[in-house]
Order: structure tokens, then C-alpha cells, then sequence
């Protein structure tokens, strides 16, 4: 039985609470969100595999999930990125935030999630149980489906995308200074 670790709007934590029913309570807990790029500054996108408890089908960025309890949220991520995609990278934590979304299956996302960025350019094994297809595709070709086409992208995706590209301006225009 998979738990969750719950937490407070400081990202304290308060307990841990089975998965599925934290989320059929709507209860805040932690989760983290991986993003991740490749040499040509593409966004790696999966497609949720259509069996998943919720958002099947859907478009999102690389991975997210939970940590368990005990377990540091970048070694979950990095853990988690390598169950689903089949690779490590180094990741770097870029922001948090907090969103709340409900779904037609009456389970409720309420997280505190924690955003990392890594980079990588060889080969994906994405686990065909968790990921049903990935493709790396430019920041501006995403805006514009998200735009046009939201409901082919995860909820939470489409909350971080803007988080996550202003980041990433940031990052390049850093990295050119």
C-alpha cells in the first residue's frame, strides 16, 4: 500500500495517509514534478499511459509522483524518473508550488509540488505500464497546444508550464551573461 506524505501550506510534514485516499479526501500532500530538456532546449513530454488512476491519456512533462515517507523528495524524483523513463540525469530543483485539482473519477489532486529540471540526450526505455508515448518538442509548439488544445495536457502541467518557461528564460539568459 503506497503512502503519501502529508504536509502543511509550509510543506511541514503532518503524516502519511494511503495514496488513493488522500486523494479521494482531497488532503495536501507532498508530490514533485520533473522536467526535462535536451540539448536543443525541447521539452521532453510523456503520454500518460491510458490505465492510470487519473489524467490516462493525457499529455505532461517527463514524470511526478510522491515521495514515500522518510524519502527525500530529489532522490524520489530521480528514483521515479528512472521507474518511468528508464534513465539518470542530474536534477536541479527550480520551484514549488501548490495547485488543487478535482477529476470526473471524484479523485482530487491537493499538492505541494516540488519542480526539478534535468537534461538528457540518449536513449529512453519509458515503462509502457506507466508512459503510453514521449516526444521532445520546442517551448513555443507546447504553449501553442496548450493554448488551442488544453484538455489533450495534464492539469498540473498546464499550471507549471508558464512556472517552468520563465525558469527556463531565466536559465539561458543566465547562462549567456
Amino acid at each position: 500500500m503506497e503512502q503519501v506524505i502529508l504536509i502543511n501550506e509550509l510543506d511541514e510534514e503532518t503524516g502519511a495517509m494511503e495514496k488513493m485516499e488522500a486523494h479521494r479526501k482531497g488532503i495536501l500532500h507532498r508530490a514533485f514534478s520533473v522536467f526535462i530538456f535536451n540539448k536543443k532546449n525541447e521539452m521532453l513530454l510523456q503520454q500518460r499511459a491510458f490505465q492510470k488512476y487519473h489524467s490516462g491519456g493525457l499529455w505532461t512533462n517527463a514524470c511526478c509522483s510522491h515521495p514515500k515517507p522518510g524519502e527525500i523528495t530529489e532522490v524520489a524524483a530521480a528514483r521515479r524518473l528512472k521507474e518511468e523513463l528508464g534513465f539518470e540525469t542530474s536534477l536541479e530543483k527550480a520551484f514549488e508550488f501548490v495547485y488543487y485539482a478535482s477529476f470526473e473519477n471524484g479523485l482530487t489532486e491537493n499538492e505541494f509540488d516540488h519542480v526539478f529540471v534535468g537534461y538528457h540526450n540518449g536513449e529512453i526505455n519509458f515503462n509502457k505500464h506507466e508512459v503510453k508515448d514521449i516526444c521532445f518538442r520546442p517551448m513555443q509548439e507546447i504553449e501553442s497546444n496548450l493554448q488551442t488544445h488544453p484538455s489533450k495536457f495534464t492539469a498540473w502541467f498546464s499550471i507549471a508550464f508558464p512556472m517552468i518557461k520563465k525558469w527556463q528564460q531565466a536559465s539561458v539568459a543566465a547562462a549567456v551573461a
